[in-house]
């Protein structure tokens, strides 16, 4: 613990991570060489020092260029997947670090905190030991919650603690940024329908009406549930996914109609990515649900 300042960098989105901090502050950290004869407290200490670069994302993809060629290609990058995106880099870099110097592999470990496997580069994820950890369960989550909430001062009911762990998605963080919103603008007392407005997820009873408007086969009343999500301001991504989610847990509709429901919702999502309009994204998502749980032909024919 003692030699914890002189053996750990650890730089967050709140730290200047560009191009010259790389070459500078990072780069003189890992070239000091350590040795393994100090212990203090009866603690071992390893040859090495450790560099955690959190939240990778908000790094200049010139930074991370220059930072990744400071490093080993083997298994010196070690990826931590918790809570932060990580930029894809050029063809170019990717090449280059196949033949990347392990000059500072003996002395320095790299870790690097991100959230999803799929935006590393072949050839970093090829050489990198990966750790993956799962969402944390609804009991530990909870618990967390209520000890936070004793501590504040703040009243939670059960059914806004069941919300609260629902929405998050295991994500502690998340729960707790929800909870100092609510309180922050709702007071002590914190109901469910607080944290559904502070945290953006559209309330269940919307995503139903949307459903059983599909359901139903009537497309003017599908037609008139789309006006009304588009009319009350919620996010039609949000939508999609929360839709995707009552599909995928309907038991009574088969696997090929949900295949097709997905198929509609992801190719949505990919339009609005790409900046299409929300309400013609949304209308024909609901028109491919009708369809597709109704029993209607995919395509419509026209006779001339």
């Amino acid at each position: 613990p003692e030699l914890y300042k002189s053996r750990v960098l650890e730089l967050n989105a709140s730290d200047d991570r560009g191009i010259n901090v790389v070459r500078t502050k990072i780069k003189d950290f890992a070239a000091v060489a350590v040795g393994s004869a100090q212990r203090q407290g009866g603690y071992p200490c390893p040859p090495f020092k450790i560099i955690i670069l959190d939240e990778a994302d908000s790094m200049t993809e010139d930074a991370q260029a220059c930072f990744f060629f400071l490093c080993s290609p083997c298994d010196i990058f070690q990826f931590m997947l918790t809570h932060v995106n990580f930029i894809s880099l050029k063809t170019s870099l990717q090449n280059a670090l196949r033949r990347t110097m392990e000059t500072y592999s003996k002395v320095t470990r790299f870790f690097f905190i991100c959230n999803y496997i799929s935006r590393i580069i072949e050839p970093l994820a090829s050489r990198c030991a990966k750790f993956r950890f799962k969402p944390l369960s609804d009991e530990i989550m909870s618990s967390r919650i209520l000890h936070i909430c004793d501590q504040e001062g703040l009243n939670l009911d059960s059914e806004a603690l069941s919300t609260l762990s629902s929405i998050s998605q295991g994500d502690l963080r998340r729960a707790i940024t929800y909870l100092q919103g609510a309180a922050r603008l709702f007071g002590s007392s914190i109901s469910s329908k607080d944290l559904l407005s502070v945290s953006g997820v559209i309330p269940v009873e919307v995503v139903e009406a949307l459903y059983a408007a599909c359901e139903s086969g009537n497309f003017d009343l599908a037609n008139k549930e789309v006006n009304n999500v588009i009319a009350e301001g919620y996010p039609v991504s949000q939508m999609l996914s929360q839709l995707f989610d009552v599909v995928v847990e309907a038991d009574d509709v088969p696997d090929e109609q949900k295949a097709r429901i997905c198929k509609s919702l992801a190719e949505a999502d990919k339009r609005l990515v790409d900046g299409a309009d929300e309400y013609l994204q949304l209308l024909d998502v609901a028109s491919n649900t009708m369809r597709a749980l109704c029993n209607m032909p995919q395509e419509f024919s026209f006779e001339t």
